[in-house]
């Protein structure tokens, strides 16, 4: 009686686990990788260097699925309509999908307003690196944001297909930074 009462708790525990939604690899206060990858900004293309990035001040690093479909596009838009805000405490954002340059050169116009870059990350080494690969579509990256301090750590991150909290979560992040931290 006891063993088949503890078998049915630990085979609940088992399918709980399977059935939790996915957390981010890189939790707080993991090191992050650095990486370099072909970005876009302005209908330009460039190459982005994480590293060089975090040298200026703290980072919000956004992975979004696809380029051009609403979700992406909606998410977009509202970072650069709050650009100013995140340079106002030294930040700077940056995009990342599995989307192609030409894609997001475009992109970077459009729905981006020329106002911060988006990188591609075909290979996936990035996406993969941060933990952000979509689980139920492996080919995409999952809508995962990061705030990356200065010195390479995680500071926050959120995870969450819906757009809509994005901005504002990795915004109070970075302004709930040290004040040491958040400027160089």
């Amino acid at each position: 009686m006891i063993r088949r009462i503890l078998a049915r708790i630990a085979a609940f525990a088992l399918t709980s686990l399977a059935l939790s939604p996915a957390f981010a690899a890189l939790d707080i206060g993991d090191p992050v990788p650095k990486f370099t990858a072909t970005a876009a900004l302005g209908g330009k293309t460039f190459r982005y260097s994480l590293a060089d990035a975090l040298a200026k001040g703290p980072v919000v690093l956004y992975f979004f699925p696809a380029a051009g479909t609403t979700d992406c596009n909606i998410e977009a838009h509202a970072f650069a309509e709050a650009i100013s805000q995140f340079e106002a405490v030294g930040a700077t954002v940056i995009g990342v999908s599995a989307d192609d340059v030409d894609t997001l050169k475009d992109f970077s116009v459009k729905q981006c307003q020329s106002k911060f870059p988006v990188a591609s990350d075909q290979s996936k080494a990035v996406i993969q690196g941060f933990d952000a690969v979509m689980q139920t579509r492996p080919d995409f990256a999952n809508r995962l944001s990061y705030v990356i301090a200065p010195n390479g750590t995680v500071a926050y991150y959120y995870q969450n297909l819906n757009p809509d909290k994005h901005v504002e979560r990795m915004l109070n992040a970075v302004k709930a930074l040290p004040k040491a931290t958040a400027s160089r």
